[in-house]
């Protein structure tokens, strides 16, 4: 936590693009930051589906160049893209969520300004996420490129079968596999896709990374966890129409014999929170996580305890 003071002189807002909702509440936030004295810009991409009369555009270099801050209007899915955006100018985000879950927008939109002042007073936590940086291979060389805040993804196609692949970690051997897919994924993955594949939940501050086998076809292919700076190799053996997904927002094609290595970024994602912050509170409430039968019934006006 920082200290009181006037922070932030300029904040970039970005909203979740051709969202119909979005007008009101990034309007309302521009205007309650303006009357706080700092300097509003707006995301170019934002603004070509919600443009805000008054307030300048810019670009990710822009904001990143300009922005001492940057707060998301959306979901978990605009906060992934912006977060991989901005991570190489080391800019903190605040998410405020117009999603459904918001696990990354952590700040209901009802409660914006009153979490926002206090924030913006200094009364936050902040804590930082790993990156995963993502190389396909071809042959000798690099054809493909990607980072990922959630999890890289290397799966079969809609119409083919199971893939077949080899994965070693920094050149060891450690198995094959035939399976549906294979997750890699970050601690903050950990509650994304790798949850439904039984993938475990990861404290956001263990420096892990996760491989969680979607739907194998043998018992021993169990999810595994590997220090944050090793370097996963994954080998596509067979497979049709076969691909690699990163944050399930960037899409390739994948060949036999393809290679995808993924390590930890150079670069990692600042998140600002409100000082009462609490991550597995945040799993409860959202996953109804560990909770009773009795907690997860709807209370009942008159009912007997």
């Amino acid at each position: 936590m920082r200290s009181a003071g006037h922070l932030f002189a300029t904040i970039a807002l970005i909203g979740r693009y051709a969202s119909p909702g979005i007008a009101d509440p990034l309007g309302r936030l521009a205007a309650f930051l303006t009357a706080r004295g700092h300097r509003v810009i707006l995301d170019a991409e934002t603004a070509e589906f919600t443009p805000l009369p008054g307030y300048p555009t810019a670009s990710t270099a822009d904001m990143g160049a300009n922005a001492a801050l940057a707060i998301v209007i959306g979901g978990d899915g605009t906060m992934l893209s912006i977060a991989r955006q901005l991570a190489p100018f080391d800019i903190p985000l605040i998410g405020v969520n117009q999603g459904r879950l918001g696990f990354l927008t952590d700040i209901a939109l009802s409660d914006m300004e009153p979490a926002l002042s206090a924030m913006l007073d200094g009364e936050y936590v902040e804590e930082t996420r790993t990156l995963l940086d993502t190389k396909l291979m071809r042959g000798n060389g690099q054809c493909e490129r990607s980072l990922a805040l959630n999890d890289v993804v290397v799966n079969r196609g809609t119409l083919g079968g199971m893939i077949d692949c080899a994965v070693t970690i920094d050149e060891h051997f450690v198995y094959a596999m035939r399976a549906d897919g294979l997750i890699v994924a970050t601690p903050t993955g950990s509650t994304a896709y790798a949850l439904s594949a039984q993938g475990p939940i990861v404290d956001p501050g263990v420096p892990a990374i996760l491989l969680v086998p979607v739907a194998p076809h043998a018992l021993s292919n169990r999810p595994i966890a590997v220090r944050d700076s090793a370097v996963v190799t994954i080998t596509l053996l067979r497979g049709k129409d076969a691909s690699l997904h990163s944050d399930g927002q960037a899409h390739y094609a994948l060949a036999e014999g393809d290679r995808v290595e993924v390590g930890r970024a150079t670069h990692r994602v600042r998140l600002l929170h409100p000082k009462d912050h609490d991550h597995f509170a945040m799993l409860r409430r959202k996953l109804h996580w560990a909770e009773t039968p009795e907690q997860l019934r709807p209370a009942r006006a008159g009912a007997e305890p």
